[in-house]
């Protein structure tokens, strides 16, 4: 396209990515509501059924900067179709499972899918909206996507028991086929042309790219920034939040599913507010971000060395302030766009997404081994007091995120022109 897009195709556009995300977000969580089915179905063990999840992240976080280098070698259409297509063949495969192994397999693959699918989606945004818009933009995509695992929620669940496994594993899959085409015929990868190509790249170039993305101090900001902010939820959302509230603060089943659903309120309204503060003060994202690990730090804090346990505002507090560290994590991706040029965004994308990920894995797992030490060999004995133990994992990975962004952001702030910067030069 050589004119300048109308509004209606470029949110279109979007509108088609933002889709293909909330479809790969709910393949991604299609397992949540399906644990005890799967148990059955595979006549695995509580360990086994874990595995399932820890694989699937642990593929789509390692999957990140090859898929980075996909992008910005293929373009976002191609890679994001073939992200799709991949997800069905997943999903087609998972429903059809009925050995363990064979399902490992096809969550693999849900894992590799879904890690084709979010740097795709930013980088439209980068190449169809004007600079100041991307930081709202890229905030409103990383929020509303989030709504494909509320989906898997309630559909899933319905489905399960109306239908089964295979029919309602088969229906999921449809959904990205469905969303395949609906890519295929209105995806472009810029206005200027439906697939863009970088130049091919040896071994030897890509490392070389990636070398490049690295050494901007820009790109180091944004990957210890997602590092530090995104962990806390993450860990609490993923596995360790029922528990610990329930366990290690006494809390009702009923009070903790709330306050984990909470959690999932305060993502979706502090996003926008996010996007729209950096894209007014993109030279203030560091300190934004410094301000909000030192809010969930003194929350947190709160919460451990209250006696006993916590009154319900005091945890109300906790989830809220926590919850804001999702979308804080997403000001690391707009480090990485306005310190790199476009033929490099998507593995400087890839390289930052890699960091919360890893940061998540790394608590989730630091948790888990701190309260079997706590409490050896019984997992219904979990006390307050082990949780305490477990939950000040955290300190050590704040510390470091936090050393570490105030290290990068007096180099960044070294290289980075501010007046450029605000007007809305670099993007």
């Amino acid at each position: 396209m050589s004119e300048a897009p109308t509004a209606r195709a470029v949110w279109l556009v979007w509108g088609v990515g933002l889709l293909t995300y909330m479809v790969a977000v709910f393949h991604r969580s299609s397992l949540a509501v399906a644990g005890l089915a799967a148990s059955e179905r595979f006549d695995i063990s509580a360990s086994q059924l874990a595995t399932f999840t820890m694989l699937q992240l642990l593929v789509y976080a390692g999957m990140q900067i090859p898929v980075g280098l996909l992008v910005d070698r293929f373009g976002s259409r191609s890679v994001l179709l073939a992200g799709t297509v991949l997800l069905v063949v997943a999903q087609t495969g998972f429903a059809l499972a009925e050995s363990y192994p064979v399902a490992l397999l096809a969550r693999t693959l849900v894992g590799i899918g879904d890690a084709l699918t979010f740097i795709c989606v930013l980088r439209l945004v980068s190449r169809w909206f004007p600079s100041r818009r991307v930081p709202l933009v890229t905030q409103l995509t990383g929020t509303l996507g989030q709504l494909g695992a509320l989906g898997a929620a309630i559909p899933m669940t319905w489905a399960l028991s109306r239908w089964g496994w295979t029919p309602a594993y088969l229906g999921a899959a449809g959904l990205g086929l469905a969303l395949a085409v609906a890519a295929l015929l209105v995806v472009h990868d810029s206005p200027d042309g439906r697939n863009l190509r970088g130049p091919r790249m040896s071994l030897s170039a890509a490392g070389a790219s990636l070398v490049a993305s690295w050494s901007h101090p820009g790109t180091r900001l944004g990957f210890w920034m997602h590092f530090t902010t995104q962990f806390s939820a993450t860990a609490l959302t993923l596995l360790w939040g029922y528990p610990f509230l329930v366990r290690g603060e006494g809390r009702t089943p009923h009070e903790a599913g709330l306050l984990l659903s909470l959690m999932v309120v305060v993502v979706m309204v502090s996003g926008p507010v996010l996007g729209l503060l950096i894209g007014r003060h993109p030279w203030h994202r560091s300190s934004m971000v410094l301000g909000i690990v030192a809010a969930i730090v003194a929350a947190w804090t709160v919460v451990l060395l209250w006696p006993g346990e916590a009154p319900l505002p005091v945890l109300v507090v906790l989830v809220l302030v926590a919850g804001v560290g999702g979308p804080a994590s997403m000001i690391g991706f707009d480090l990485a766009r306005t310190s790199n040029p476009v033929e490099r965004l998507a593995s400087a994308s890839g390289i930052v997404n890699q960091a919360g990920f890893t940061a998540s894995l790394v608590l989730v797992v630091a948790i888990g081994v701190i309260l079997d030490w706590q409490t050896p060999g019984d997992s219904t004995a979990y006390t307050p007091e082990a949780f305490r133990w477990a939950m000040s994992a955290q300190y050590v990975l704040w510390g470091l995120g936090a050393l570490q962004i105030w290290r990068y952001r007096r180099q960044a702030r070294a290289v980075i022109d501010r007046t450029q910067l605000e007007a809305g030069v670099l993007a």
